[in-house]
């Protein structure tokens, strides 16, 4: 058995803080904390920073950051920050003044979230670190103006898994979606806010009646789903997601072709949010990027049950680009 800080990093550590005085949940594997300045050898140099899809509960990431945390032989710590007002604070949690971070407007909406991430970034994480930035669904196209708006990143690689980055609204999943995010949210919160009351054994069973179609559950995510019982979290989701339809509309290739060298595209092939059709798109535009097809039938909301494998392709990817760092 080890010692509580080994059990520490392998099992993951939940940080619960306020970002642009929205609550934010950060999981870490492996340091809890960057030094300002590498003061010795065995110092890490990457951070693999996840940045998640919507809802933007970093728990879902749990068996997928531990397994790519355990392939990269616990070199490299690997962190998730949630999406601000997406996951449920500790009762005990005393709001703390974030000075600068004070100024972000609408915060909780698409443009917000990804002025979130810089904060997040410039306050918690060295300038001199390099990343490796892990995106999934609309973080992918959180990446993206995160890597145009701060072009001085040090990005080493981005991997963008299933990306949300182009038409979200005329793709299959977005034209049944857009009336319920656009027009039918605000029916949503009273039956949620009734289910908050239930006991939490009663909301698991919900979920895994939800979820009883998948053959190998990731188990960590049952407790992650219990999130989407809190009317702030589910209505921070829902209000983000109405405003994906309406602004991701065309792919933002001029950022693609200046990073096409630090990008890694991951589509899947039966995706009701990015169709194949969107992953021939980008393969006739940018034929010399790493834009792959998935073969293995990853659905695209892999963290239910293929964490593991995805997290073993990317640190194969990945193995050369962090020799030469």
């Amino acid at each position: 058995m080890g010692t509580p800080g080994e059990e520490e990093r392998t099992e993951g550590h939940e940080d619960h803080i306020y970002c642009c005085s929205a609550a934010t949940e950060v999981l870490k594997f492996g340091p809890q904390e960057l030094q300002p300045t590498r003061t010795c050898e065995n110092d890490p140099r990457v951070l693999f920073l996840v940045i998640p899809g919507n809802p933007g509960i970093v728990g879902y990431y749990k068996t997928f950051m531990q397994a790519l945390y355990q392939t990269l032989d616990q070199k490299y710590p690997v962190w998730a920050v949630s999406h601000a007002g997406h996951c449920v604070p500790p009762d005990c949690m005393e709001m703390m003044e974030d000075t600068d971070l004070m100024e972000i407007e609408d915060v909780f909406g698409l443009n917000g979230q990804i002025e979130h991430k810089l904060a997040f970034l410039r306050h918690h994480v060295p300038r001199h670190m390099k990343l490796v930035l892990i995106g999934h669904s609309i973080g992918c196209h959180i990446i993206l103006e995160m890597m145009k708006r701060d072009p001085e990143l040090q990005v080493l690689k981005s991997v963008l898994l299933f990306p949300t980055i182009e038409r979200m609204a005329q793709s299959p999943q977005g034209k049944l979606m857009t009336p319920v995010l656009c027009r039918l949210r605000y029916a949503t919160y009273l039956p949620v806010f009734l289910l908050s009351f239930l006991p939490e054994s009663i909301k698991v069973s919900m979920v895994r009646m939800v979820l009883r179609g998948l053959q190998s559950l990731d188990e960590s995510t049952l407790p992650a789903s219990i999130n989407l019982f809190s009317v702030d979290c589910i209505a921070n989701a829902m209000y983000m997601g109405s405003q994906e339809m309406v602004q991701v509309l065309d792919r933002d290739n001029s950022t693609i072709k200046q990073n096409l060298d630090k990008l890694i595209f991951y589509y899947g092939a039966n995706d009701h949010w990015c169709p194949v059709q969107y992953y021939e798109d980008i393969k006739k535009d940018f034929p010399e990027g790493n834009i792959q097809l998935c073969d293995k039938g990853i659905r695209h909301a892999f963290v239910l049950d293929a964490g593991r494998e995805v997290a073993s392709m990317i640190a194969d990817w990945i193995q050369v680009d962090l020799d030469d760092s």
